[in-house]
């Protein structure tokens, strides 16, 4: 994985070691605890002025027993249109759970791939869904989109500075 990319956690600790490292002693723990996990990967984003900030996320569940997340920003000075945006937070949803598919297949952990685009055609987002879904499922992964999409649309949506 690209070791530049700097994540943290919810409580803004930074993640000193190599994420995949990081997920694979979190693995380790919950299976040695008995859980049963699940990861969803979003990616959403915010335009502010000339800039878009991208916040992606690793959202771990314990099934029963609540879950936690890791959040990694980005911001790009480039000027996108919405449709070419969501296909951008796809992109980087989809690098983050092909470099940890690895992981998540050894320790038998469902994942998701969490759109932040609408279902409904009167929204602009919607311009991209067949091509995020396609992208996605191509990758063979599963998908989420609104409003099934959490991990993109809270909890990305809330690490968006």
């Amino acid at each position: 994985m690209d070791h530049k990319r700097q994540w943290r956690r919810l409580n803004g600790a930074i993640v000193k070691t190599p994420i995949e490292d990081e997920i694979r002693d979190v693995l380790v723990q919950a299976i040695h605890n008995g859980y049963t996990m699940k990861v969803c990967i979003g990616t959403d984003s915010q335009v502010k002025g000339r800039t878009t900030e991208f916040a992606t996320v690793i959202v771990f569940i314990r099934k029963g027993k609540g879950g936690f997340m890791y959040i990694h920003n980005e911001t790009t000075v480039r000027k996108m249109s919405v449709r070419e945006r969501m296909l951008a937070e796809v992109t980087k949803s989809i690098e983050v759970a092909y470099e940890l598919c690895g992981l998540f297949t050894t320790y038998n952990v469902d994942m998701e791939v969490h759109a932040d685009i609408n279902t409904q055609p009167n929204f602009k987002s919607n311009d991209a869904l067949k091509e995020a879904m396609g992208y996605i499922t191509g990758m063979g992964f599963a998908f989420k989109a609104k409003p099934h999409a959490f991990a993109s649309s809270s909890c990305a949506d809330k690490a968006v500075h």
